[in-house]
């Protein structure tokens, strides 16, 4: 999420560090709060004004009523204090818009968190001018926890997909290459309403816990999903796999210590070996 004020100000300092994980409703910016106070303060005046112009349209009207209905008064002169009255009543009511208006500009003074998660470099220093929803942030937050990973598929593999994920089967991991640590274990929580045309492929997002902030938004990782289980099958390295005009094949070492190629058919992949028939 990226940060911006919603009111034209100054800032007055920073709640937090830069880099700090902050929660959902935390003060980050404290813009100068004193126009504001000021024109609630007119408006909240202007609506003692107009109750008390409202009092006085009521008691008049009352009395115009009354001589109206004696036959002591013209009916324009009842029209009109009725007129005054709602008129009044209607000013009254956007007089209080005003107050409710002053109250929220003065409530955004305090810019809060809108998430929770890591906030990034602050933009803005205490001093600066801001103006509401300008085009700089004031700082972006990113969530960090739970965290999205975006990716993409062969359109082969879709209705597969869609299969197990829909009988809660699905099993997906996160690796971050070079990493010593083991996979991130997470769950699919996201199709894409339509293939790529142009790549064949098709965009799922799958959902981790991240609370150690293993993770970093934007970062590459490698995204397995488990399909089938094989059992009892060979594999052997993915970069012992060679292509020719006939297919695929390995070399295979004999007992006298030469090499023989032999055509393969190769499987499924995964953890850096292919299964092979």
């Amino acid at each position: 999420v990226a940060i911006k004020s919603r009111v034209d100000g100054q800032i007055m300092g920073t709640a937090f560090t830069e880099g700090a994980i902050v929660k959902k409703g935390d003060p980050l910016f404290r813009i100068d709060p004193r126009p504001f106070q000021a024109k609630l303060r007119a408006a909240e005046a202007n609506l003692v004004r107009d109750q008390a112009a409202l009092g006085k349209a009521k008691s008049d009207f009352a009395r115009y009523q009354s001589l109206s209905d004696k036959g002591f008064s013209s009916q324009q002169k009842y029209e009109e204090a009725r007129a005054a009255m709602n008129g009044l009543t209607a000013t009254i009511k956007a007089t209080q818009a005003a107050i409710d208006i002053a109250k929220l500009d003065l409530e955004f003074t305090t810019v809060r968190a809108p998430i929770s998660g890591r906030t990034g470099s602050v933009l803005v220093d205490a001093g600066n001018l801001v103006k509401a929803n300008d085009a700089q942030a004031l700082v972006m937050i990113n969530e960090t926890d739970p965290i999205l990973a975006e990716f993409s598929v062969p359109e082969a593999h879709l209705v597969e997909i869609k299969r197990r994920a829909g009988e809660g089967s699905l099993a997906v991991e996160a690796l971050i290459p070079e990493s010593k640590r083991p996979p991130v274990r997470g769950k699919l929580v996201f199709i894409n309403n339509a293939v790529d045309t142009q790549t064949g492929t098709i965009k799922l997002k799958a959902e981790f816990a991240n609370p150690g902030g293993y993770m970093t938004p934007g970062q590459f990782v490698r995204i397995s999903i488990e399909m089938e289980a094989l059992k009892d099958v060979r594999a052997v390295p993915e970069r012992a796999i060679q292509n020719g005009q006939h297919g695929s094949y390995i070399f295979i070492v004999k007992a006298d210590m030469t090499v023989e190629p032999v055509k393969i058919t190769a499987g499924p992949s995964a953890d850096g070996f292919t299964s092979i028939g």
